[in-house]
């Protein structure tokens, strides 16, 4: 079934073949179901492909780290470039779970870089998604790799020549507050700073927006010498939309 000529057919066996993973057991499965499995991620149909990505968990509780690693990874790092956006947004999606089971050091040598390059995607969903990603990441591994790991790359790509992915590495920022803490957020608040004064509207509009979610997990004293003085300037923008945004932001700064 795995070769029929029809689409639709191979589709269909890459949505249930993963599930038979738990009844053969480690053995079988490597034997027998990973060259399907593989053959299937490798297939001319996104769908097939899609199939066989959203059930991997299924394969990760039989086969354990070591064989998922020799097998299936090098698989899915090349799907992680897939032409169809859904495949390689599918690929975001499951990257928590492999990270909890492959292990700090492991992810970092294979997978790290990766997840900093899908913030420069084309499609405005897979950007989305990466973000959440690295949120989640730092919260499997910890503050302290997310220091060394993601967060000087984000801020590199806060000051980069193309306004995409300055937009979208200001709302990683954003998004990483919460689960960063004070001390690091400190480290970070100045490029969104900095990107209150971006040439580019949307850049200065996502700035503000951050700076109103980092204000929650900052001291008094920082809200008051860095956050509010931007907004603040960004009320008189020549943009309507970050004028009415850093109005919003210093109203709900008033909360806090």
């Amino acid at each position: 079934l795995s070769l029929a000529s029809s689409h639709h057919v191979r589709a269909a066996l890459a949505s249930v073949i993963m599930g038979l993973a738990p009844v053969l057991g480690k053995n079988h499965t490597i034997e027998q179901l990973v060259p399907l499995f593989l053959s299937l991620l490798k297939d001319e149909h996104h769908e097939a492909r899609l199939n066989i990505i959203s059930k991997l968990d299924s394969v990760n509780k039989v086969m354990g780290v070591d064989s998922l690693s020799q097998s299936l990874l090098p698989a899915i790092i090349e799907l992680a470039e897939d032409r169809q956006w859904r495949v390689r947004l599918a690929i975001i999606e499951h990257i928590p779970l492999l990270a909890s089971q492959l292990g700090a050091a492991f992810f970092e040598e294979r997978l790290a870089k990766m997840c900093i390059s899908w913030l420069a995607d084309s499609v405005s969903t897979v950007r989305a998604a990466a973000i959440t990603n690295l949120k989640k990441l730092t919260e499997v591994f910890g503050v302290e790799w997310a220091a060394h790991n993601i967060m000087p790359q984000v801020l590199e790509l806060c000051v980069h020549s193309n306004y995409l992915y300055r937009m979208t590495a200001i709302s990683a920022v954003a998004a990483l507050g919460g689960a960063v803490g004070r001390d690091s957020i400190k480290g970070l608040l100045p490029a969104v700073v900095q990107a209150s004064k971006d040439p580019v509207p949307n850049c200065r509009f996502n700035a503000s927006k951050a700076l109103q979610a980092l204000a929650p997990f900052m001291e008094g004293s920082a809200v008051d010498r860095q956050i509010r003085p931007a907004l603040q300037s960004l009320t008189g923008d020549e943009d309507p939309d970050v004028q009415f945004f850093a109005r919003s932001a210093l109203t709900q700064l008033k909360a806090l």
